[in-house]
Formats: structure tokens, C-alpha cells, sequence
């Protein structure tokens, strides 16, 4: 139903504006990268390989203790893969600074927990970019956009979005033509911010589900009765995504300011 890409013109577009971006928009000499063996921060180190040069990309893996040792593995196949040189990776535990927050606030809950760990890595990624002049290329999806699955100064805390016009049924096509590992493209997407998290475990549906939705609404602009009547996908599930898209929209917007006017008010 969500329509295939052709994935050389939308990697030549991507990679373009990422070099304009960071070399001649922003006047920076490098991108600062979170890589998380995940599928969304794979494929953004293969664009920012692509467009900034490898000598030019630094490479940050920022585990928690329940970060799988499995997606480690994987966030060093990509460093391998890319030829990344040690001098431009460093990993950095973050769990201390999680138990700090802890020792201070009392134990978080998961999700409480989670949000610790994003905005820290967060803080971690902005201090880098100081160091080597740099810009934090961030990693989400415009479905986890959409659905503000994401945290607010986390994880969407970043300099610039790369792959945020892209469903991730699009990133899973481009990660297959840019050669990512299948074994990334075939693995459930978890923030892994606690264990046994999945994203749509947590979403409560498909990403393909999700995906049709999305596109049928938001490209195609279908009402939510063109849509199921298109895709045979039930009218409540419909409903129930589009209110997390509207209710999340806080999320993706700067602070509301209360804009005043001085004209109109009196004074003493």
C-alpha cells in the first residue's frame, strides 16, 4: 500500500543536503553520530559516511546495563563495515550517570528510566560535537516522529534530521541498498531502554500497519474512512493512531510562547 521508493535518488538528495547542512549551512567540520546497532542509526552512519567523508563522522556507542550485548555487536559490524578508524569511535557507559540521577531522585521506573538515559546520551553527543566542531546527526524516522515515539530533549534533541521524511518501511528499503547488515534490517527496532522493550510491542501495532496509515493520511491525505475502506485496516486502529499523532504534536514543536502586545496593554 505505502509506495517503494527509489532509494538511489533519495540517497543522492539525503547525503547532498546532510554536506550542505553541516559543511556550508552551519559552517561545521564533522558529524556527531549515537550508533545503536539499531536499523534507524545504521543507515544514518551509512548517509553521513556518504556525505561527510568517514574521517569526518564520529561514532559514539553510549550502552546502559540492559543495552543487549547483541546490538553492540552489531554497532561494531557497522563501524567495521563503514572502515571507521578507532580514533573517530568511542563507547561510553552512561549507567553511572543513570545511578547518579537515581541516587539523587530514588529509583525510576522503566519508562522514568529511559528518558534518564536518552537525555543523557544526549548531553554526552552535544559535548562531543563542541569538542570536534561538530553537528549531532540525529537518528528517528518520520513514523516515530509522527507518533512521538521519541524523548522530548532525548533523543530528538539533535542538530538535524536525516531520515525523518522517511516511514520506516522506506528506511528498511534504503538499509537494504545502502548494504546494511541483514541481520540489523531483520531485527525487531527497541530503543532497548529497559529489557525486553520493542517498539511495537510499545506502539501496539505492525510497523507495516502503521506505516499504511500514516502515508494513506499524511501523503495520500485520505480521511480516516478512505483509508480503511483502501487498506482493509479497521476504523478503530485508524482512529487510535491518528490521536496519538495529534496528541503527541507537543512534541515536535518548540516551546509555545505567549506572544504579548505591549501596544495594547496599559501602563502605570
Amino acid at each position: 500500500m505505502i509506495a517503494r521508493l527509489d532509494c538511489e535518488k533519495v540517497v543522492d538528495y539525503i547525503t547532498r543536503r546532510l554536506r550542505w547542512y553541516v559543511f556550508d549551512s552551519a559552517h561545521r567540520e564533522s558529524g556527531i553520530l549515537g550508533l545503536s546497532g539499531g536499523i534507524d542509526s545504521s543507515v544514518v552512519a551509512y548517509l553521513a559516511v556518504k556525505a561527510l567523508g568517514r574521517e569526518r563522522v564520529h561514532i559514539f556507542l553510549l550502552p546502559t546495563d540492559v543495552t543487549p550485548q547483541a546490538d553492540i555487536e552489531d554497532a561494531k559490524k557497522v563501524i567495521k563495515e563503514l572502515n571507521i578508524s578507532s580514533e573517530n569511535c568511542e563507547t561510553v557507559s552512561i549507567e553511572k550517570v543513570i545511578e547518579a540521577f537515581e541516587g539523587i531522585l530514588g529509583k525510576a521506573a522503566n519508562l522514568e528510566r529511559g528518558n534518564i538515559a536518552a537525555r543523557t546520551r544526549m548531553i554526552i553527543l552535544h559535548n562531543k560535537a563542541a569538542i570536534h566542531k561538530g553537528l549531532v546527526i540525529g537518528t528517528g524516522d518520520k513514523s516515530e516522529m509522527l507518533m512521538g515515539y521519541f524523548t522530548k530533549y532525548g533523543d530528538a534533541g539533535v542538530d538535524i534530521l536525516p531520515i525523518a521524511g522517511l516511514y520506516k518501511t522506506h528506511v528498511r528499503q534504503v538499509a537494504t541498498y545502502l548494504g546494511v547488515p541483514e541481520i540489523i534490517i531483520k531485527k525487531p527496532p527497541s530503543p532497548n531502554l529497559w529489557p525486553g522493550q520493542t517498539a511495537e510491542g510499545e506502539l501496539g501495532i505492525e510497523y507495516e500497519t502503521l506505516d499504511t496509515i500514516l502515508y494513506l493520511r499524511f501523503d495520500r491525505w485520505m480521511s480516516e474512512e478512505e483509508i480503511s475502506k483502501a487498506s482493509g485496516i479497521p476504523g478503530d486502529v485508524i482512529e487510535k493512531v491518528l490521536s496519538r499523532v495529534k496528541i503527541t504534536q507537543h512534541k515536535r514543536h518548540l516551546p509555545e510562547v505567549f506572544k504579548v502586545g505591549y501596544r495594547d496593554i496599559g501602563s502605570d
